[in-house]
């Protein structure tokens, strides 16, 4: 299912993907223009995604924007993403930071749209890359690891939110490189992580993200 695709393209791809991740402290962290950022991210990878169908036949189903291992993906999934939510709910209530308000259910419907492109470009177009390198590919391990320090580093500085990226991205990463399906990952890095906001770590997206529109 390998593409050819040249190490240069791969390397200019990881690149773009960690501008991307450095435009987050810009314009989220220290600007707070959250949705501008998130929604000019979604287009302009979303018209990327396109070019690149039009010039590569094929290249959605190597990233996994697939539905065919939809279901065994999902199954592999399933019990790590139950297991999660469940820590989440005993953290937040043992530190006392539930905050399940009726905004998690916009967050819910939307979440695994940014969730679907933020495992695109690290797990997809990270791992995905790395892995697939021509020449100097490391190896599947270090892989991961790179991948999660990656993922965990760009949410920098929230302690719990690196923590559990960091571990998300080590089985998601995991998980890809055996069965790329980039749908399944994406819709559980969303809901989990919008519980992960109004669970453990006390915060509202659906305030931070579109407070400043009411």
């Amino acid at each position: 299912m390998k593409q050819p695709i040249s190490d240069k393209r791969r390397l200019l791809e990881i690149a773009a993907v960690v501008l991307t991740g450095g435009g987050k402290f810009l314009f989220m962290d220290w600007l707070d223009w959250k949705l501008p950022f998130i929604l000019g991210a979604i287009t302009a990878w979303s018209l990327y995604i396109v070019l690149r169908t039009r010039s590569s036949p094929g290249i959605l189903r190597y990233w996994g924007f697939r539905f065919d291992n939809f279901k065994p993906v999902l199954l592999k999934v399933l019990p790590f993403g139950l297991l999660s939510l469940i820590a989440c709910l005993v953290i937040g209530y043992t530190q006392n930071t539930l905050n399940l308000t009726w905004h998690i259910l916009p967050i819910l419907v939307i979440s695994p749209i940014w969730g679907s492109i933020q495992q695109f470009l690290m797990i997809g177009l990270v791992a995905g890359n790395l892995q697939d390198l021509r020449a100097k590919k490391p190896m599947k391990p270090l892989t991961i690891l790179l991948t999660a320090i990656l993922f965990g580093a760009v949410h920098y500085p929230y302690g719990w939110l690196m923590a559990g990226t960091f571990a998300l991205a080590l089985f998601y990463a995991y998980i890809y490189l055996r069965q790329r399906n980039v749908w399944v990952l994406g819709l559980f890095h969303g809901w989990l992580g919008a519980f992960f906001f109004y669970t453990v770590v006390n915060r509202d997206p659906f305030l931070e993200v579109f407070g400043n529109l009411g």
